[in-house]
């Protein structure tokens, strides 16, 4: 597993603009009903990836502005709740994400939800280069973390490994301090709350 210095991976030199895959209406991608785009390239390298094929960056197909007019025709359905970013990394593919996400609040506003997964920590993120602090910004929901094989924990909500939190963006971005989701059902046995 690799740990960046804060802004020493940029998506900039890293993003091919490529998307492993795009899976509509999935329930298992955060709460309710979702969009899911799973972009390519992840440099953190975690033992025990699950997704080990798209951490390479020309992996996949190039992301268009068909797949995006796609996407948000399928995101207007009333039964989905929102989009998932997921991957490969979403930070090191901003291009692609801000692209999708400024649509989004432009055609949805906050009447649907934006979740992402990131091996960055809230934390790290803070500390990084404005394009990935604009994405957190519009973000709702962001599942961080590495994932760590020996603190893998099949039970867990969302996620693989006990490290790894559900955090909601928008009341912790205010305080640069994580506030859990409250939706989190096992935020007590790992977070004390």
């Amino acid at each position: 597993m690799k740990n960046p210095k804060p802004k020493e991976w940029t998506a900039d030199k890293w993003s091919k603009g490529y998307i492993a895959d795009y899976k509509p209406f999935m329930f298992v991608d955060g709460e309710g009903v979702r969009c899911s785009v799973y972009v390519s390239g992840c440099l953190f390298a975690c033992e025990g990836c699950f997704n080990k094929a798209i951490q390479n960056f020309n992996y996949g197909k190039p992301y268009t502005q068909e797949l995006e007019d796609t996407i948000l025709a399928d995101l207007s359905q009333d039964y989905v709740q929102g989009l998932t970013l997921l991957g490969g990394e979403p930070f090191l593919n901003t291009q692609v994400c801000l692209s999708l996400v400024n649509r989004f609040r432009e055609q949805f506003g906050n009447t649907k939800d934006i979740w992402s997964w990131s091996g960055y920590t809230f934390e790290e993120l803070l500390l990084e280069t404005e394009d990935k602090l604009e994405l957190l910004s519009k973000i709702d929901v962001l599942v961080d973390g590495r994932f760590e094989l020996t603190r893998r924990d099949l039970s867990l909500q969302f996620r693989g490994s006990s490290n790894q939190r559900i955090i909601d963006v928008k009341k912790s971005l205010p305080q640069k301090e994580v506030v859990i989701w409250q939706k989190c059902l096992d935020a007590e046995r790992y977070y004390g709350k």
